[in-house]
Parts: C-alpha cells; structure tokens; sequence
C-alpha cells in the first residue's frame, strides 16, 4: 500500500513566499521611509489637493496653500489646530445630516463611535472610503513584515480571531455608525474570509456576552495563528475557554497560536495574565490603530518601539508636552509650536496632531508619544492628554503608572491587570487614591509605599510634590471583576473599550458612587 503523503500547505507555501519576496525588494529594512520629510509633504499635499473642492479647504482657501514653495510650514500658519469638540461643533456635525463635502469630497457613510474615554461620552469619527483604504493598505503591509519573524509556512494556512465590535453596523437615515472594528471588519478583502473568525454570523451580534458566548461555543472548530485585539478582553474570553473545556493553557485548543497582536492600551499589566493562559512561546506584536486611522505598526522583532505610518494618509505634527503649549487641565493653547518627524528629539514627550484622508485636519488625537528610534520612526504611547495626573506639578504620566503598578506587581508576585488613580484634596493639600484590580491578597499598605517609591525614582517632579504638596498615597484593592462589571454599568463593555487610567471631575463621581454602592 501506498505510502500516505503528507499535505503540503500550498496556500500557506504562497504567502510566505510571498512575504518573503516582498521583504527582500529592499536589501535593507523594507518599508523604512527613507526621507520623512519629503514622504509627509506628499501625504500633506495629496490631502489639500483632494479636499481643495470642501467647504473647509474653500474657508482655510487650500488652493493657495499649495502654490506655497514650503507647504508644511504655510500650512501650519493657515489652519488651527483643532480637538474633537471643535472640529465637530464648527464642521463634523454637518456631515451627520448628510451634507456632502464639508471636510472631504462625498457625503460621509460610516462613523466609527470612539469609546470616549477622555471626553464626550460618544464621539463620531468620520471613516471615508480613502481611510478605509488607508487602514487596509496599511495592515496588508504589517502582514508582509511577518517574513522578519521566520514562522513557518504552515501558519499561514490558519485562521485569525479579530475580537472587535459588530459589524452589523446602525443605520441612522443618512449614515452607519459602530466600532472601527466593526467597520472594518465588514469590509475586509475576499481573499481573507477564510481566515478570518469568528466569521460574518457572530461579528454581526450587538450583545458583547452573546458574542462571547458563540465564540466560546465555537472554539474547538477553529485552528488559530492569531489572535487581535484588546488584551483585557481577551484575557477574559481565553479564561471561559479554558474553564469551559477543563484546559491546562488555551494552547491545548489552539495550539497552533503564535501571534497576539495587540492595542489599546499597555500589554505590560496583562503580559502575567496572558502567559499563564498561553502553553508555547506567543509573539506580542503592538500596533497603533485608532478610530482616526492606523497610525503605527511594530515592524520588526524586538523593535522598541511602532513604526510610524509616514506615507499613507495621515499627515503628523508633534507638540511638546508641557504648559506652554497645555493649560493646567490639559488643553492644548491655541496657535502652538509644532514639529515634523524629522524635527523631533528621542525621548522627549509629544501629544500627536494630525491631518487625514477623512477630513480631519491638525487635529489633537489625544495620545501622547515619545520617538525611541530615529532610524526607524519608531514610537510608544506614553499616554493620553487628559490621563495625565498633575493636581499640584507631579506630572505624572500613564507610562510613569505603568511602570509603578508593574513594579509592584513582579515584586508580589500578583496580577494587576486593571488600575486607575484619581487625585483628591486632603486638607490643604492632596493625595493620590489608586485603583488595583487584584485577585489574590495584596497589603493596600505595602501596595501604596512601592508605588509611591517607584513614581519618586523615575519622576523628578513627582518626587518634589511629594515632599511639599502630596500628603497622602492610598491604594484600595479590588476584584478585577468591580472593574468590568463598571464598564458593564456604563455601557461601555467590549471589543475596543478600555478603563481610563485616571479618573477625574464627573467620572470620578460615578467610578466613587459605582463602589459605594457595590460595598
């Protein structure tokens, strides 16, 4: 009898060779923008020329701007800069009633819903077919670095689970509304359906439990490479599994996993939850993609940083973080200096401007970064601009906390995979009050002297406020399940929802009568 051959994964063999093609069109680091300058004054004027014919390009007269010798610096001078209560209260807001070409040619069809964790409590973000091009442009590129991390061809013959909002999107008369999940996930190419789950049935369900429950249901029908998504929530969906099916590690289901590509948030208080889920070694891969556009990718193995997107529809300026260009609660003063790519320095702390493809011009995201590589235009996400805690100068930052709450977390031995801080006055003073999510016994004393030792050694300022203003540092530990059954409560639970790490005015008040109430 003949012998059984074994099956060669032809599609996988393609894709890989591919890739691997792809890779070596440039002998040196493929992708790499070689001039950043030059790539985003590209960007820049392909954006002002298509929207030279919108109301905005008519009002801020775009035409001129272009005959401008130095276009980046006329344009600066031209348009203010803008956050989202602005842009939409002096031109989004149209859009929503249909009106067409108001910030970008056309009528606007879809609006990615943000989860509105440092404003409004909803914010419509326009999503244009040029940004949704963008965004897939962009993720096929992030695929071809794959070739960098050497997986095996028979990889890529499994499946990708994208855990993000439905895709069964609301129709509001003139225009679909969701997640950019959801958005974006109702339009991925042909040729990727196969792989991708948990299919077009589930992604269309609105009800977060409902979904996790058909996924969990469905499991054991699907061979994985890779997971995307939030890391809470899929530390929260890999734990069903696991109990679910009596399972030692999620590798004993999907064993053949090798990539979580993650956003968000940090990976860093989640990396102890999801290696005790994980059996076999799983590569972490950051990228940056927000309802605005995808910003950034992690490009290569080991990489400090994401590769900023510099060629491909989004038009970046950076502004220093500090109080001249920020009042006291973080909003940014008008008219301030800004810098370009190539004019930043390493290690310095920037809130991100943008100008894009779907209408949005200098526009204050809310993340703050620091470039870690010059070579490479990498990034990390230091923040948001309104997460920052600095009720008296201590300036501290979301990094600065993570870093503290990771700290103390090695040092127990324990998982914290949620936190929040909130400042509060204590007599004439202040004091700092944090949130840790912990399910196993952990001193709130000893938890709040290594938080407060660790923020003293990495923070200068903070250090200073410590000795003169702040009094007193608390920590309250709580069940990592007070965090999400909140998140429930406010409506805010799932797919690219995150708890805010600092809590201040209104939503403080609700977060403190959230666990009066609960006690």
């Amino acid at each position: 009898m003949a012998k059984k051959q074994k099956k060669i994964p032809v599609l996988g063999s393609i894709i890989k060779t591919a890739i691997d093609l792809r890779s070596k069109i440039s002998l040196i680091d493929f992708g790499r923008v070689k001039n950043p300058r030059k790539a985003q004054e590209k960007v820049l004027r392909n954006i002002l020329i298509k929207a030279s014919s919108t109301h905005f390009g008519d009002a801020y007269n775009f035409p001129e701007l272009l005959k401008e010798q130095d276009l980046i610096s006329a344009y600066k001078k031209a348009v203010p800069t803008f956050d989202y209560d602005s842009l939409y209260n002096a031109w989004w807001h149209r859009t929503l009633t249909g009106e067409p070409y108001v910030c970008w040619p056309g009528p606007i069809k879809h609006f990615a819903l943000s989860s509105g964790t440092s404003g409004s409590s909803s914010k419509y973000i326009p999503i244009t077919s040029d940004m949704n091009k963008q965004i897939q442009k962009t993720s096929i590129r992030q695929i071809f670095t794959l070739a960098k991390y050497d997986f095996p061809s028979e990889m890529f013959e499994k499946g990708m689970l994208m855990l993000g909002g439905s895709t069964h999107l609301q129709y509001n008369g003139t225009y679909y509304e969701g997640d950019l999940s959801g958005i974006t996930a109702g339009n991925i190419p042909f040729w990727f359906q196969h792989y991708y789950k948990p299919g077009k049935r589930i992604s269309k369900e609105r009800d977060w439990q409902v979904k996790l429950d058909e996924i969990v249901k469905n499991a054991p029908n699907w061979d994985l490479m890779a997971i995307v998504g939030v890391p809470a929530w899929f530390v929260i969906l890999m734990e069903r599994i696991i109990e679910t099916y009596n399972l030692k590690t999620i590798h004993d289901i999907w064993p053949n996993l090798r990539i979580f590509c993650h956003g968000g948030v940090s990976i860093e208080p989640y990396r102890k939850s999801l290696n005790k889920l994980f059996g076999q070694p799983v590569t972490f891969i950051e990228t940056y993609l927000a309802s605005e556009g995808f910003l950034a990718f992690q490009s290569r193995p080991n990489a400090p940083g994401m590769e900023l997107v510099l060629d491909n529809g989004i038009f970046f300026e950076f502004v220093p973080f500090n109080y001249e260009n920020f009042d006291e609660n973080f909003n940014l003063k008008p008219n301030p200096k800004t810098f370009t790519i190539d004019e930043i320095e390493e290690g310095k702390e920037y809130a991100l401007l943008i100008t894009t493809c779907a209408g949005a011009y200098r526009y204050l995201i809310g993340d703050t970064v620091k470039l870690v590589d010059r070579k490479y235009n990498e990034i990390i996400i230091t923040g948001r601009t309104k997460f920052f805690l600095s009720i008296c100068g201590e300036h501290l930052s979301v990094d600065n906390m993570t870093v503290a709450v990771k700290k103390l977390s090695d040092t127990e031995n324990v998982e914290i995979p949620e936190f929040c801080v909130i400042g509060e006055e204590y007599g004439n003073m202040f004091a700092h009050r944090w949130f840790l999510a912990c399910d196993k016994p952990l001193d709130p004393n000893i938890a709040a002297q290594k938080i407060d030792q660790c923020l003293s050694e990495i923070n200068d300022d903070y250090r200073v406020e410590r000795l003169e203003a702040i009094r007193k540092v608390t920590v309250d530990v709580l069940p990592t399940a007070a965090f999400y059954d909140y998140m429930r409560k406010i409506g805010k639970e799932g797919a690219q929802n995150k708890f805010p790490r600092v809590l201040r005015g209104e939503k403080m008040e609700h977060w403190l009568n959230y666990l009066k109430d609960k006690r």
